[in-house]
């Protein structure tokens, strides 16, 4: 119900990875970061031990998790492209399918989801897998544009491309696909100018905005856990029926072994 909300009257199409880099090297980009990263750490302050996934584009936020986590990979849809991450190292992104992503059941303990949400094409079906590789304690933290802000109207951003969400609708997509809400908050108050003085007040805007204005944030985000009594989400239920099967005979038996699907393993 809520996937369809704006599907009628949005074309959905994914940011090309070359551009979010190009926005987050620029001052507006490097703002809006910080800020995100604000809001994110007060989520999830301690992550120490814990693997965790970003999915969409979300190298700008994963490295505040870098020396506490046991593990942190990066995967981006291939609609949106790759890039190495990060620059000093090996990297650490990974091209995906984003409705078949390639880790085994339960073995993720945070999912970080920014500039994904409001581009797939495919939204439930990368909910349902993000759904399959959290752990039963996991929870998924998604980062979206807010319906009501200036960030929205805007297309010279990422953040004004796609289907923006306000926090209720982010909370019933979420139950739609399994998930329960937990916490709700909202970041980036500074209006998308790329005037120097509005940028070196943006900390300001948003300690003001966040007490007065929350409905003019420029993104909301939505931490959630995943609903372990539920049975495969957004998995249509299998109807039995009779049928007759034709045995082979002994002359032409043959046992096969079905191949696993590659995964990547949290090592």
């Amino acid at each position: 119900m809520t996937e369809g909300l704006f599907a009628g009257t949005l074309w959905l199409m994914w940011m090309d990875v070359v551009d979010l880099r190009d926005f987050y090297q620029s001052p507006l980009g490097g703002v809006a970061r910080r800020m995100i990263r604000r809001r994110i750490r007060e989520l999830w302050p301690d992550c120490k031990g814990m693997k965790i996934l970003g999915l969409g584009y979300t190298t700008p936020y994963l490295g505040l998790f870098k020396t506490d986590a046991e593990r942190t990979l990066a995967f981006m849809p291939a609609a949106q492209g790759v890039l190495h991450w990060p620059n000093e190292s090996r990297s650490l992104t990974t091209l995906v399918d984003e409705a078949e992503l390639p880790l085994d059941d339960l073995s993720v303990d945070r999912v970080l989801i920014v500039h994904a949400v409001e581009c797939s094409e495919q939204l439930r079906n990368l909910l349902r897998e993000v759904w399959r590789v959290l752990n039963g304690s996991g929870k998924v933290l998604i980062v979206v544009p807010n319906r009501t802000g200036i960030w929205a109207r805007m297309e010279r951003t990422p953040f004004g491309l796609g289907r923006p969400y306000s926090p209720r609708q982010l909370n019933s997509l979420l139950r739609d696909t399994m998930f329960t809400p937990l916490r709700a908050e909202r970041a980036l108050y500074v209006p998308p100018s790329h005037s120097r003085m509005m940028l070196g007040s943006a900390l300001a805007w948003e300690k003001v905005g966040h007490k007065l204005f929350p409905g003019f944030a420029g993104v909301c985000l939505v931490e959630a856990t995943k609903q372990i009594y539920a049975a495969n989400p957004c998995a249509p239920a299998r109807v039995k029926q009779r049928r007759i099967v034709a045995l082979p005979s002994r002359e032409s038996w043959h046992v096969h072994h079905k191949k696993k699907k590659p995964t990547l393993p949290f090592l």
